[in-house]
C-alpha cells in the first residue's frame, strides 16, 4: 500500500554503497525482456523480494497452518456471496423508501391524493414512475459518494498499516464496516414503515471509514500477492474475481430461495449479516498471517527511519496521513523517478519512459473499468426494472446469469490458456514486466465488454439485453490481468505498494463514476434512456485505444541502479 518496504535496511549500507561501485561501468544491451536497469553483479540480498514460501518462519509451521490463497478464497466467497444476494433487495429498498416519501410528500401537500401502502418485497407498480426511478437514483449517489469519498480517504492509509500489522488485521476491520453498515440496513428494512431513509447513509459513512469493499478486495490481491509467483498471479487474481462474481451469482438464488422457505423477505437482511459476521471471526482467529514478522518488521523500521528523518511525532505523522491534501501520495509509485537519469543511455531512458507509460495506462484502464463496474451495477437493474417490466425474481436471473458466465471465463477459461501458454508454474519471485499474453487478454476483454455495452444499448428486449450481458461478461478476464500484470512491474516488496495506489484510484473511481452515471441516469430516463449505455460503450472505446500503447518486457529492479558517475555516493530515489 502506501508504504514503502525498504529496498535495504540501514545495516546494509555498506553492502549497498559497495554495490553501486562495482557497477560504475554498464555496458549490456537491454532486450524486450530484459530488466529496466540491468544489473551485472548480484545485488544485496535483504530477503524483502523473496516469496513468502523462502522465509524460515512459515517453513517450521506445518502445512495447515501456513498462508495459502485457499486459505482466504472459501471465507471471501462468504462476503461475496452476502454481497450479491443484497444487491437487488438494497436497490428495491431504497426504492420503496424513495416512493414512500415521494408518495407521504405529495399527500401532505394535497389532502385528496391518495396511494396504496409501499409494501417491501412487494412489486409496487405505482412507483414506477420517473420521478421515483431519479430519486432512487440520487439517493444511490448520496451513498456511494459518502463511502466511495471516504474510502478513497483511508483505504491508503489502512493499506500501509497492513504492511505493518499484517493483512488479515486490516482485512478484518473492512468486514467490520460492512457489518456495522448491513445492520443499518437490517433496522431500515424491518421498520420500513417509519425508519427515516437517512440511517442508510449513516451506514455508509461506517462502511468507508473502514475502507469499504475496495479496500477489502485490495487486502485480499495483497494476500494472495504474498503467496503466489508473478507468472501465475493473474490466474491467482483471477480466483478472487471468480469468488466475487460466483458470490453474486449464486447470492440471488439462494437468498431467493432463503425467502421463499420462510416467507419473509426480511431474514435475508439478518443472514447477510450472519455471513458478514463469520467472515470478521474467521480472519481474526483462524486464517494465517501471510505476511511474515521478517518483513513486517522491514516495513515498521521503515516507518520509523521516516518519522525520525522528518522529526514528527506521532500525533503529527497521523494528522500528515489522514490529510486529505495528502490523498493523492501513494500515487507517485506510477510515476517512478531515477537521479541522474541523463547519464544513462538512450536505451536505457526509452525503457525507463516506456515503465512509466506501462504503469499509468494499466492503471488508468483498470481504474476506466472498475469505474464503469460499480457506476453502473445498479443502474443496469433499475434501467432493466423500468424498461422490461422486471421485477425481484426476473433482475436476480439476470445477474446470476450474467456472473455465472464471468466466474466459467475466471475459473476456466483464463486458467486454461494461462497454462497452455505459459507452462506449469515456477516458484520464483522474478519480474518480468507485462508480457503478450497479458496484453492480449487485457485487449479482448475491453473488446466483450465494448461489444456488451453497445448491445445494451440498442435492446429492445429482454432476452437481447441478457444476452448482451453474457458478451459483456466474457470480459471479465480483463480486471485481473491487468491487477497481476501492474504488479508484475514492481519487485516483490513493493507489490502491496502499488496495489495500494490501484485501490486509490478503484475507491475515487467510486466516487466519480456514480455521479457520472447516475446523473447522466437521472436526466434522461423516460427520454432518451439509453443514453448512459452510449457513454459507457464510448469509456471502453478510450480503454481500447489506451491497450495498445502497453510495452512487453519493462519493469523496475528489486535493487535501486546506480548512476554512472563513479564519484556519486547520493541515493538513487526509485519512487521513493
Amino acid at each position: 500500500m502506501e508504504t514503502e518496504a525498504a529496498f535495504v535496511v540501514e545495516a546494509d549500507e555498506d553492502a549497498r554503497l559497495l554495490y553501486r561501485e562495482q557497477n560504475t561501468a554498464r555496458d549490456s544491451v537491454l532486450t524486450e525482456t530484459a530488466p529496466l536497469l540491468p544489473e551485472t553483479t548480484p545485488e544485496p540480498d535483504d530477503g524483502l523480494d523473496r516469496p513468502w514460501l523462502g522465509s524460515s518462519e512459515f517453513a517450521r509451521k506445518p502445512a495447515w497452518r501456513r498462508p495459502s490463497v485457499w486459505w482466504i478464497v472459501f471465507p471471501l466467497f462468504l462476503f461475496t456471496t452476502a454481497y450479491g444476494g443484497i444487491v437487488v433487495p438494497r436497490v428495491n429498498l431504497i426504492l420503496s423508501l424513495v416512493c414512500r416519501d415521494y408518495f407521504a410528500e405529495r399527500a401532505s401537500k394535497d389532502p385528496t391524493f391518495t396511494y396504496l401502502p409501499v409494501v417491501l418485497g412487494d412489486n409496487n407498480d405505482q412507483c414506477s414512475i420517473p420521478e421515483v426511478q431519479a430519486g432512487s437514483s440520487q439517493f444511490l449517489l448520496y451513498i456511494n459518494l459518502i463511502s466511495g469519498l471516504l474510502s478513497a480517504i483511508v483505504s491508503p492509509r489502512l493499506g500501509h498499516l497492513s504492511d505493518r500489522y499484517g493483512r488479515t488485521l486490516l482485512l478484518s476491520l473492512c468486514v467490520f464496516g460492512t457489518l456495522v453498515a448491513e445492520a443499518f440496513t437490517a433496522y431500515v428494512a424491518a421498520k420500513i414503515e417509519s425508519a427515516p431513509i437517512s440511517l442508510l447513509l449513516v451506514g455508509a459513512f461506517f462502511d468507508g471509514v473502514c475502507g469499504s469493499f475496495t479496500l477489502a478486495l485490495a487486502l485480499a490481491h495483497s494476500y494472495g500477492a504474498d503467496c503466489s509467483s508473478p507468472e501465475r498471479r493473474n490466474v491467482v487474481f483471477g480466483f478472487f474475481h471468480a469468488t466475487l462474481f460466483g458470490g453474486i451469482a449464486i447470492g440471488p438464488f439462494l437468498f431467493g430461495l432463503l425467502i421463499k422457505l420462510t416467507g419473509s423477505i426480511i431474514v435475508m437482511f439478518y443472514t447477510v449479516l450472519c455471513f458478514h459476521g463469520i467472515y470478521f471471526v474467521v480472519l481474526l482467529f483462524i486464517i494465517p498471517e501471510s505476511l511474515s514478522k521478517e518483513r513486517q518488521q522491514a516495513a515498521k523500521q521503515k516507518h520509523r527511519t521516516k518519522q525520525l528523518q522528518y522529526d514528527h511525532s506521532f500525533l503529527k505523522s497521523l494528522l500528515i496521513e489522514i490529510n486529505p491534501v495528502n490523498i493523492f501520495t501513494p500515487l507517485k509509485i506510477l510515476f517512478p523517478t531515477i537521479d541522474n537519469l541523463q547519464s544513462f543511455s538512450f536505451e536505457e531512458r526509452t525503457m525507463f519512459k516506456s515503465l512509466r507509460r506501462n504503469l499509468i495506462l494499466i492503471a488508468s484502464i483498470d481504474t476506466l473499468i472498475f469505474g464503469v463496474a460499480m457506476g453502473t451495477m445498479q443502474i443496469i437493474i433499475l434501467y432493466a426494472e423500468y424498461m422490461f417490466g422486471w421485477h425481484n425474481f426476473e433482475t436476480s436471473i439476470f445477474i446470476s446469469i450474467t456472473n455465472i458466465t464471468r466466474v466459467i471465463t475466471l475459473l476456466v477459461i483464463l486458467p486454461m490458456v494461462t497454462r497452455l501458454i505459459r507452462g506449469p508454474q515456477q516458484s520464483t519471485q522474478t519480474n518480468s514486466g507485462s508480457d503478450r499474453l497479458d496484453i492480449t487478454c487485457i485487449q479482448l476483454a475491453i473488446l466483450f465488454e465494448l461489444l456488451g455495452y453497445i448491445g445494451y444499448s440498442l435492446s429492445r428486449s429482454g432476452a437481447v439485453f441478457q444476452l448482451s450481458a453474457v458478451v459483456a461478461s466474457l470480459g471479465g478476464m480483463g480486471s485481473p490481468t491487468l491487477q497481476s500484470s501492474i504488479t508484475k512491474h514492481v519487485p516483490a516488496s513493493r507489490t502491496g505498494e502499488i496495489l495500494g495506489a490501484t485501490g486509490l484510484l478503484h475507491a475515487l473511481a467510486r466516487v466519480i463514476s456514480p455521479i457520472i452515471f447516475n446523473l447522466i441516469y437521472s436526466a434522461t430516463v423516460g427520454k432518451f434512456t439509453q443514453t448512459v449505455f452510449v457513454c459507457l460503450a464510448s469509456v471502453f472505446g478510450l480503454a481500447a485505444l489506451l491497450s495498445f500503447f502497453i510495452v512487453p518486457g519493462v519493469y523496475l529492479p528489486a535493487t535501486p541502479p546506480a548512476s554512472r558517475e563513479p564519484e556519486s555516493t547520493e541515493d538513487v530515489n526509485i519512487a521513493d
